[in-house]
């Protein structure tokens, strides 16, 4: 499908606010038509006729009336086209947001953020000028032109040739000096979204940028990338006011060329046309009424040329959002399936491979077992396919080759919102959205009442801090938590994990990152959350491995070594240089010391 396709596919989404605004334009300009009439009836009976204010005030009420008349239908235009705008603008946004939930963190990791948030924001906002001036343009230079030569040739049949001959000459030069714009314009979205991504990545890297001291160097990159988008916009600009001058120079040509046929036959002067043409008379009031349509005429062609710079910021915006929009997930999961187990859960990985791409295989025939009401502990170096595995279990990704079984069932035939609503995940950073703290909680039940997200706080050890705070749980916190502190980010994700009481729950170094008395709380939160449930721990922090039943060691895709934390302390493999290397030299003397005992 072409991206114009695309566009006029989506106008279902502006609902019934742009047809009314269509039609509403298209009143606008019949009744165009009526007011150059009465002006004209107007005129002529004061300055020809010698008519007195008495004689024209009826004309005069009536031109009034249309002046009104016209206002209105422009404002509720104006507005319809705003809400038809804002219409596609919300429904389109909405559907981009839900398929970047569909696609996943697998997607998202291999975006630039900052082109992402550029095209969610920017990019759906430049749609706007399409849907409420283009089309609606588009749609009455087909109509209005008409309209208006139905009235002038009866009237003027020499004027109406002289509109129907210079009228094709506006589209074209349109069409041939937007040809070039066009590409221009792209090329410009691509340079915005390639510079609002790197501004981005500046800015959160800012202070490794400053540790470093790469920030004045950052500075001069920025200031040549702004630049050169300086240049280019310039460059679209240019070519803009070079066709809207084209498009000015044609409808005052036009409209000249009326006015002198028109004002040659009002003076008796000869019409330079060959003599063979019988040339019409005109009366005054016949000659006002068309000199005043030829710029009602000429107002939707160069309506259009104007607009037609909208549609081609649409077009470079659209682009990247039919590249969003056709990514087919990774997952292929289209089961519909409920979930028959009961809890606790039980998972087996059953022989499961995975490749990013080819070549690059991160899990290689996995196989081991959750089983029902323990605490799985799953450790390896960076890179070790970890976060594979969880991405797996979340529906994020689906099995190369393989099964994960949840019971007797495949998850890949399980209905995946359902499967989803039977799993809790506390990842290493929790996000936190701008909002109130309960706000925040209720993100595991959003219909959960009071007396239950307080529960969920108590047993996640954040009570205590949150009613300190001046307003409670109403208390506001700023987008990524700001406010809090890191410990008090997690123990919210946590209490959102209680709220949600999922029989399987999946802790992503949760106690990653905090001081030790933050993680002391948050693994008191962790050992609670623990009863009753199938818990999967991603860690290599040892204070949370050694509560583990089983410890999973994960080396380049495989299980190299499984057991418990004292087994696997002793056993002088991969798992006990992990703990000398990240736990330090109290990790290292804690292994020895219980490998002396159990010796």
């Amino acid at each position: 499908m072409s991206v114009t396709a695309w566009l006029k596919s989506q106008r279902p989404l502006a609902g019934k606010a742009l047809a009314h605004s269509i039609w509403l334009s298209t009143t606008n300009g019949l009744v165009a038509i009526v007011q150059a009439w009465l002006l004209a009836v107007v005129l002529n009976g004061v300055i020809f006729a010698q008519a007195d204010l008495a004689a024209v005030q009826p004309w005069l009420w009536s031109l009034l009336g249309v002046f009104l008349a016209r206002a209105a239908i422009v404002w509720l235009a104006e507005r319809s086209a705003f809400q038809a705008a804002a219409n596609v603008r919300i429904n389109l946004r909405d559907q981009v947001y839900r398929h970047l939930q569909t696609l996943g963190p697998s997607y998202l990791a291999g975006q630039r953020s900052g082109a992402l948030v550029e095209t969610l924001t920017k990019g759906i906002d430049d749609l706007e000028g399409y849907y409420a001036r283009f089309l609606p343009a588009m749609t009455l230079v087909m109509i209005l032109p008409l309209a208006i030569l139905t009235a002038v040739i009866p009237t003027d049949w020499l004027a109406g040739l002289v509109l129907l001959v210079t009228a094709p000459m506006i589209p074209l030069f349109m069409i041939i000096i937007g040809s070039g714009a066009e590409a221009r314009n792209q090329r410009q979205w691509k340079q915005l979204t390639r510079m609002s991504a790197h501004f981005l990545d500046v800015i959160q890297g800012l202070t490794t940028l400053k540790l470093f001291g790469a920030s004045r160097r950052e500075v001069d990159v920025i200031a040549r990338v702004s630049d050169d988008y300086r240049a280019s916009t310039m460059q679209v600009l240019r070519i803009a006011f070079l066709s809207s001058a084209v498009l000015e120079f044609f409808a005052s040509v036009g409209i000249a060329l009326v006015a002198v046929f028109i004002g040659f036959r009002l003076y008796d002067l000869a019409v330079p046309v060959p003599p063979w043409i019988a040339i019409p008379d005109i009366g005054y009031l016949q000659g006002l009424f068309v000199l005043m349509l030829a710029p009602e005429f000429y107002a939707p062609l160069r309506n259009l040329g104007t607009q037609y710079h909208a549609k081609m910021g649409a077009v470079a915006a659209a682009e990247r959002l039919i590249e969003i929009l056709e990514t087919e997930p990774q997952q292929a999961n289209q089961g519909t399936q409920p979930l028959a187990a009961t809890r606790p859960l039980g998972i087996r990985f059953d022989a499961v491979h995975f490749s990013y791409e080819a070549g690059r295989e991160a899990l290689r025939g996995l196989t081991f077992d959750i089983p029902p009401g323990q605490r799985i502990a799953l450790v390896g170096t960076s890179g070790a396919g970890k976060t594979t595995v969880v991405s797996l279990l979340l529906g994020f990704l689906t099995p190369t080759t393989g099964r994960i079984l949840v019971g007797e069932q495949d998850v890949a035939d399980l209905d995946l919102d359902d499967w989803r609503r039977h799993l809790a995940w506390v990842p290493q950073q929790p996000r936190l959205f701008q909002g109130t703290i309960a706000d925040n909680i209720k993100l595991g039940a959003p219909d959960a009442d009071v007396e239950a997200v307080r529960n969920a706080a108590r047993r996640a050890r954040a009570d205590q801090f949150i009613e300190r705070l001046d307003s409670g749980y109403d208390s506001l916190v700023g987008e990524r938590g700001a406010g809090l502190s890191g410990g008090q980010i997690q123990r919210i994700a946590l209490a959102r994990a209680f709220l949600r009481d999922a029989p399987l729950v999946v802790l992503d170094e949760a106690t990653a990152n905090l001081d030790p008395e933050s993680e002391r709380l948050v693994q008191e939160g962790i050992d609670e959350l623990a009863q009753d449930r199938t818990l999967l721990v991603v860690a290599h922090r040892l204070a949370t491995v050694r509560g583990a039943d089983r410890i999973l060691v994960l080396d380049q895709g495989r299980i190299v070594e499984q057991g418990t934390h004292q087994e696997l302390a002793g056993a002088a493999g991969l798992y006990s240089r992990m703990i000398t290397a990240y736990g330090g030299p109290e990790a290292a003397s804690a292994s020895q010391a219980e490998t002396g005992d159990r010796a």
